[in-house]
């Protein structure tokens, strides 16, 4: 019997524009409707924080969110289709929700398909909750559109995270 030893962990950086070919080339497995060069540039550009996690050449997962007004909001988080499933996606998450307290907000938002079951399981084991939901919000297969659902989590209050005094719409 042979085992394989890991004898590192995977590294999180920076996700910048030399890393697009990497990044373009995953997105493209993982969506039918991916994201462009172009809309990974505008994001970079505006300063949105983009990180990704590397096993050494291999590029495992990465995700960029969008900091607003005391709330961060998740505009991509992609995991490698033949990486699914082994934590990347929760590791990424709390790098999200360190990211938030370090720049005091109280939340995180995202939006994800109505038809992307595992997605919202993963964001619902991770403390997200259902809020509402965007008719129409991503394009579809023959010039249909699908809904999201968008999701929410509170940060403020969470160990390490300032409270804002401010109290969510729902509650």
């Amino acid at each position: 019997m042979s085992a394989v030893l890991r004898d590192r962990a995977p590294s999180l950086l920076p996700l910048t524009v030399a890393d697009l070919s990497r990044v373009l080339a995953v997105e493209q497995r993982a969506y039918p409707f991916p994201w462009t060069r172009g809309n990974f540039i505008d994001s970079l550009a505006a300063g949105h924080v983009a990180q990704m996690l590397v096993d050494g050449d291999t590029l495992l997962a990465y995700f960029v969110a969008m900091p607003g007004v005391a709330e961060l909001h998740l505009l991509n988080l992609t995991v490698a289709p033949e990486c699914q499933g082994q934590g990347h996606a929760r590791l990424l998450l709390e790098v999200l929700r360190s990211c938030a307290r370090d720049r005091a907000c109280a939340s995180i938002w995202l939006e994800v398909r109505s038809s992307n079951a595992r997605a919202q399981s993963v964001y619902l084991v991770n403390g997200f909750e259902r809020q509402g939901l965007r008719r129409g919000y991503y394009p579809a297969a023959a010039g249909q559109r699908e809904d999201a659902v968008v999701m929410h989590l509170v940060v403020a209050g969470e160990a390490g995270g300032e409270p804002t005094g401010e109290r969510d719409a729902a509650g």
